[in-house]
């Protein structure tokens, strides 16, 4: 590896230990896709020979998935340690070798989500608790892993009388969080580290607030830190989500427009486009079912959407690790300069795909935000 950036991995069940360095010396790519929300993965490339141990493990385990092994790297950037993921193994492939080359084993993964997608659970009862419950207890069945709750309340804090009725989960512990979020305008996801073996399940708002990445330089000579930068704006992505209450006394439901804008979710841009579905053919709700549920539920999932439908300005770019000196994080801030006064300033980072080789550390990102032109005066550098 480069001189900056060190990495290291650890494979086992339960609590994975340090790989043999026979084992890391085979490692030929690696590649672990990071997504503002839902799943995280991974794919780890290897070049092996028929007396490696990888090559007798994928013999041993009939080249089934391996759910039961767990996997974890992390990446030392400039002495800073960086955890990429930690997921389990779903799938593993083996290629043989030709002319007395190298075989080629893939393994793929997920994040510790995946453990949670695997057992239908429906039916499970959850008498007097309300969603923050459900989600804590279902997401302590998974502390054996190291996963850490985090859980933000929502406005919907409503207890049921266990006499008259109660929730039941509906499918997987994964796909019951994932509802749960849905239905009060939250996010779920597994936030790898801080250290390794430990992770974050975040349940609450998606926030794109807090203190920027250091800044990406485009065309600005030797403080040039991107390989790539490129920019979209779509003028018709921006549709204000519209909800509909229904006024029992009167009889009549009256449109609700959401804006884009909650103090966690603060524009990042000047001047966004108008929206495009404002005028009376277009005045539709954003679901059929939302008048039916309480104003405040319905305004949550509202926001929730609004906050989608405004990220206008979509920048996609690659950069190298080493020229950079820091790894580019998803679900965060981070500054864009040298571009020009359209699309200079303050992005949300929406995806990192990190690919590793001997070498070579390299980064594709994707940045999103509401409009044009900068919001804030000076980036961080």
């Amino acid at each position: 590896m480069l001189q900056s950036v060190q990495l290291s991995m650890m494979i086992g069940p339960v609590v994975p230990l340090t790989v043999p360095r026979v084992v890391l010396d085979s490692l030929a790519e690696v590649e672990v896709k990071v997504d503002d929300v839902g799943q995280s993965g991974f794919q780890l490339v290897f070049s092996i020979d028929k007396q490696s141990p990888l090559q007798i493990l994928f013999l041993l385990t009939g080249g089934m998935p391996l759910l039961f092994m767990r996997v974890i790297l992390v990446a030392t950037v400039n002495g800073v340690a960086n955890v990429l993921i930690d997921g389990v193994i779903t799938n593993n492939q083996l290629s043989p070798g030709d002319k007395g080359s190298n075989s080629t084993l893939t393994i793929t993964g997920k994040d510790l989500t995946a453990l949670m997608d695997q057992s239908d659970w429906s039916g499970f009862p959850f008498p007097a608790l309300p969603p923050e419950g459900r989600v804590l207890l279902l997401l302590a069945k998974y502390a054996l892993f190291g996963v850490l709750p985090m859980i933000i309340p929502s406005l919907m804090l409503v207890l049921q009388i266990p006499i008259e009725q109660w929730s039941s989960q509906q499918g997987t512990d994964y796909a019951y969080i994932k509802f749960l979020a849905e239905q009060v305008g939250w996010v779920f996801y597994i936030e790898p580290g801080p250290l390794p073996g430990v992770s974050v399940a975040y349940w609450g708002p998606q926030i794109k607030i807090g203190t920027p990445q250091p800044s990406l330089n485009g065309d600005m000579d030797a403080y040039t830190n991107v390989e790539s930068l490129h920019f979209t704006f779509d003028q018709e992505k921006n549709r204000i989500p519209i909800i509909y209450t229904y006024i029992q006394e009167t009889g009549v439901s009256i449109p609700i427009p959401l804006p884009p804008i909650t103090p966690l979710n603060p524009p990042l841009g000047l001047i966004p486009p108008l929206p495009t579905n404002l005028l009376p053919p277009d005045l539709r709700p954003l679901r059929d079912d939302l008048a039916k549920l309480p104003i405040p539920q319905a305004v949550m999932m509202g926001l929730a959407a609004a906050a989608q439908a405004a990220e206008a300005v979509t920048c996609e770019g690659s950069l190298d690790v080493t020229r950079y000196r820091g790894v580019l994080k998803a679900r965060g801030l981070v500054g864009v300069r040298g571009v020009g006064p359209a699309f200079d300033g303050l992005y949300y980072v929406k995806s990192v795909t990190h690919k590793i080789k001997r070498g070579e550390y390299k980064q594709n990102f994707t940045l999103t935000r509401n409009g044009l032109v900068s919001t804030v005066p000076t980036v961080n550098i």
